[in-house]
């Protein structure tokens, strides 16, 4: 490096965003984890910051069904309805506490990855999603972000693809 060349900055780091990757180098998805200028928490705001439509953002959900901690990877474009989804999967579907977030995937609201997390934890994964060909997922810290296709998170989460809202009519 000479004088007129700038010392690049360190990439940021964060334990549960090493996690996320640690998961997703096992998993073998390239995605790179992005930093984003500021905190992400919405998909309205993952969607705007990265450019893309909301539905491609892959929003992180964990609900409690029947008192056990589940992630639903859900499309930016709409609200899992949780009467609908539980009923569907035969039990009541409830927001979990964020303690019980914290506890289930080690990662807080407004960052919650679809990896990373310190258990396998139960996931579904919203069939709307199929629709993009690039999805983007939080990865453990509320300005990070990575992509990712349908299939390979699917494949990652170890997720079953499932309809989330009720079909429209």
């Amino acid at each position: 490096m000479t004088a007129a060349e700038p010392a690049l900055e360190p990439a940021p780091t964060h334990p549960a965003v090493d996690r996320v990757r640690a998961a997703l180098d096992a998993a073998g998805a390239d995605g790179e984890i992005r930093w984003l200028d500021d905190h992400a928490t919405t998909a309205a705001r993952a969607a705007e910051s990265l450019g893309v439509p909301v539905g491609a953002i892959a929003n992180s959900l964990v609900f409690t069904l029947d008192d056990e901690p589940l992630l639903v990877m859900t499309s930016g474009a709409h609200r899992v309805d949780t009467d609908w989804l539980g009923a569907a999967l035969g039990g009541r579907l409830a927001r979990a506490s964020k303690e019980t977030v914290r506890e289930a995937t080690g990662q807080v609201i407004g960052g919650v990855a679809p990896v990373g997390h310190p258990a396998p934890l139960r996931t579904l994964v919203d069939a709307d999603l199929r629709g993009h060909d690039v999805v983007w997922a939080a990865a453990g810290h509320a300005r990070t972000v990575f992509p990712t296709t349908f299939d390979e998170l699917v494949r990652i989460t170890g997720g079953t693809p499932t309809t989330v809202v009720p079909p429209a009519g």
